[in-house]
């Protein structure tokens, strides 16, 4: 299979490192229009299946003619380019799967494009990083092995392996996309229903082994399409995983309007948005550079099976590759795309149209496969009266 891959950012060009090791894989196209970034990347790499291509994403005429060159497309690029990319793959006759973008509708709007798909034949599936993307495909597999499903709970943060004061925690992603989880309201369901909770809140211990024990609340996100995946669960819910003490900081910069996207103040007779300055100040402190990452992550999808209760836990630990200087974040997100883009070039996965992850993507072979990859993902069966 022919590959393209748009955007060589961090996630871009982890994903073309895993493409090119892979047999089934025959050329790999990556495409920025930082050409010099990318062929950097590929005199490293050194590998005769790569083929660096310029462009950029604004021409659609341009991103068009590159998606065509391959048989899966790849999308790496910010989400605003989600829509484009993949009614551009679509009319192409690629298949599409991106890193997701519930932020300005960007998921809803690909996902509105199933009856073009279907009708070009093509499987596009969005929302594949970790949280969205892992931790759907991991909600989907335990929900099919139960009856009936009451409860899907969700845990996931990246997090420094070595914390440092005051705010114990480095970026892999934008500070501007953190601030973003952290303010808007998060969607849950509670008793059946849909209903917003504030962010940062509700604040509960999790322990994980080698990390003591970690704090979650609720952000923005992460619970995405299994909304409308999970519609009769009882309680569905997303809560993301930091060093104690973290939310209650944040907490303050929220309540004094710091992250605020309304809030501007004049400096020198310039108006300065607030958050910018935030998010301009702390970023170079919040940096992750040379230190080490870690991405972990909890599942749990509770239900009835042969008339007993019983729960599904997946739990997932990863840290930095530091001999080859891969971050915990995009060993679990860009090996999480590139895995199920060669499911649809391989034919793991059949299904054509616009499908979430949590209802196409095959549990059981994308554990296997992220195994390969380093990324252990553990399954706990729990039954009985203890299970719920």
């Amino acid at each position: 299979m022919k590959v393209v891959v748009l955007g060589a950012g961090l996630m871009g060009k982890e994903a073309v490192r895993d493409l090119v090791k892979q047999d089934a894989v025959t050329a790999v196209y990556l495409a920025d229009q930082d050409v010099r970034k990318a062929e950097n990347f590929a005199d490293d790499l050194l590998s005769d299946k790569l083929s660096i291509l310029v462009l950029d994403a604004r021409n659609e005429l341009q991103l068009s003619e590159v998606i065509a060159l391959g048989d899966v497309v790849i999308n790496a690029l910010f989400y605003t380019f989600n829509e484009t990319a993949a009614r551009l793959a679509i009319e192409a006759g690629v298949h599409y799967v991106d890193l997701g973008g519930h932020i300005g509708g960007a998921t809803d709007a690909v996902l509105a494009m199933d009856e073009a798909a279907q009708a070009k034949g093509v499987t596009v599936i969005p929302d594949l990083g970790v949280a969205p993307g892992m931790i759907n495909i991991l909600a989907g597999y335990g929900a099919d092995k139960l009856d009936t499903v009451e409860s899907i709970k969700l845990y996931v943060g990246g997090v420094p392996a070595e914390p440092e004061p005051p705010l114990n925690y480095n970026i892999v992603f934008s500070l501007e996309g953190v601030f973003d989880h952290y303010t808007d309201p998060s969607r849950v369901i509670r008793e059946g229903e849909i209903i917003e909770l504030p962010s940062l809140s509700e604040i509960e211990t999790i322990e994980f082994d080698g990390f003591g024990p970690m704090e979650a609340f609720h952000t923005s996100g992460g619970t995405s399409t299994l909304l409308g995946s999970f519609p009769d669960v009882r309680t569905l819910e997303y809560k993301t995983l930091r060093y104690p003490g973290h939310a209650e900081k944040f907490q303050l910069l929220v309540d004094l309007g710091l992250l605020s996207r309304e809030s501007v103040i004049q400096v020198d007779g310039k108006p300065l948005r607030v958050r910018d300055v935030m998010r301009a100040h702390l970023t170079p402190q919040l940096l992750l550079g040379d230190k080490k990452d870690a991405v972990l992550l909890r599942v749990l999808v509770s239900g009835e099976a042969s008339g007993m209760p019983a729960t599904y836990e997946y739990n997932m630990t990863v840290t930095k590759d530091m001999e080859m200087n891969e971050t915990a974040m995009a060993l679990a997100t860009a090996n999480t795309i590139s895995v199920v883009a060669q499911m649809i070039g391989t034919g793991d996965i059949t299904k054509r149209g616009v499908h979430p992850p949590e209802c196409i993507v095959p549990g059981h072979l994308y554990i296997e496969e992220m195994k390969k990859r380093g990324v252990i993902i553990d399954e706990n069966v729990l039954t009985g009266e203890a299970s719920l």
